[in-house]
């Protein structure tokens, strides 16, 4: 299989001659074994008991050859952990450790936070410009620093190719499988999720129907801020009962520590220039095709009147996608804005460590008019020394910018 190029590639060239230890972290399925082979010269795989056996009997690796130790799925020996943190205080070379991760340890296992000493990097599905479907020609790392660049470039991508593109997955091992196959293959991935994951974080999941039915109901709230409790009323069973609101916390705290729910924080400014903020999240699952797939939609269902409902929540799940990896290229935090009230929205909000902010929205929709940028520009007004561009994504065939400033991108021309 030829390799495909990740924006994390660039954080970890960047990285790795400067730190002695890096965690590379994400859901399952994501890359991180393919992107850090590369970069390995000794491989420690733990979900190997030879291996596993090979670091008890060695726990700080001092036997271990010169140059980069990649530790696969480290958290199932969580003790590693603190090793490397060892080791980087002992004086590790840069570069010495790579540790790749699907999962927080275990509740009740005791390790050190590591802060200081290894450095934590996420690694989420292949976005648009990751999979090589797509010819960026927006940058948003020059949005970001304020360049003012005209917007250029055309595509032939239309609404139905970004449906496609939804049900085809961002993991590496499914985007280019015939239909058939991917989609058994993602309902076995949800399965190991609910059969043996949770299970290995501490869940014991008693009604697999249960979880499966609050994954939809959380599926079918992507690209909201729908509150837990409308969640939890919709995984109500045929039989009008629902699990307890208990259960469903505790779903939700294992499958984010499996990095399979993704949700997109609530941003606020640096300063109080904004105030009534809602600090709800806007949810998300780490692939927007895992979403589609709980839900039972494939691009043609999308683009129909059976799938309508969801067709626009789940291009700005892809969108989001997109905009996190390119944001995470350049050095920024992705969130989104929504008044208490619900007057004021923003879907996404890009902030640099510096303050800079690009403003986003997204419309499943080839055209754009002032209503649509109406909360953008708000944004502008009220933040015009921090936002340094606006930008709405759009289905559409080129980009451009509106006499107001905003630049109009359709999501196949957008890259980091």
């Amino acid at each position: 299989m030829v390799y495909l190029r990740r924006f994390v590639d660039t954080e970890l060239d960047e990285l790795l001659p400067l730190a002695g230890a890096i965690a590379l972290e994400g859901a399952k399925g994501v890359g991180k074994t393919g992107t850090a082979l590369r970069r390995a010269s000794t491989v420690l795989m733990l979900d190997d008991p030879a291996h596993r056996d090979l670091v008890a009997a060695d726990p700080m690796m001092a036997g271990l050859e010169v140059g980069t130790v990649l530790i696969d799925e480290w958290q199932r020996v969580p003790e590693v952990w603190d090793a490397v943190r060892r080791g980087v205080d002992a004086g590790a070379p840069p570069g010495r450790f790579l540790l790749t991760g699907s999962a927080t340890p275990t509740p009740g296992v005791d390790t050190h936070s590591g802060a200081g000493r290894i450095l934590s990097v996420r690694m989420r599905p292949m976005s648009l410009p990751e999979r090589g479907v797509t010819e960026p020609s927006v940058s948003l790392g020059e949005l970001l620093e304020g360049r003012w660049v005209a917007p250029a470039g055309r595509t032939r991508w239309r609404a139905g190719d970004y449906f496609l593109a939804i049900e085809s997955s961002g993991l590496p091992g499914l985007t280019s499988a015939p239909a058939r196959l991917r989609r058994a293959q993602l309902d076995g991935y949800l399965e190991r999720v609910i059969d043996r994951d949770l299970p290995e974080q501490g869940l014991a999941v008693r009604r697999p129907a249960t979880l499966r039915r609050w994954l939809s109901a959380y599926a079918a709230a992507s690209s909201t801020t729908t509150s837990y409790s409308k969640i939890l009323d919709a995984t109500t069973a045929g039989d009008g009962t629902q699990p307890a609101k208990t259960t469903t916390i505790a779903y939700r705290d294992h499958l984010s520590q499996l990095y399979l729910l993704d949700p997109v924080p609530g941003w606020s400014p640096s300063r109080s220039a904004i105030s009534r903020l809602q600090q709800a999240p806007k949810h998300q699952i780490a692939d927007p095709a895992l979403a589609a797939r709980l839900l039972g939609l494939d691009a043609t269902a999308l683009g129909s009147p059976r799938g309508a409902h969801m067709a626009g929540q789940l291009f700005e799940s892809l969108a989001t996608l997109t905009v996190r990896a390119a944001a995470q290229t350049a050095q920024a935090r992705v969130g989104h804005l929504r008044t208490r009230n619900g007057d004021r929205e923003v879907d996404l909000v890009v902030e640099a460590d510096d303050g800079r902010v690009v403003g986003v929205e997204v419309k499943l929709a080839t055209t754009v008019n002032d209503a649509d940028v109406r909360h953008l520009l708000w944004l502008r007004e009220k933040l015009p020394t921090e936002v340094v561009d606006l930008v709405v994504i759009t289905t559409g065939d080129r980009a451009y910018r509106r006499r107001d400033g905003v630049a109009v991108v359709p999501l196949s021309l957008l890259g980091a």
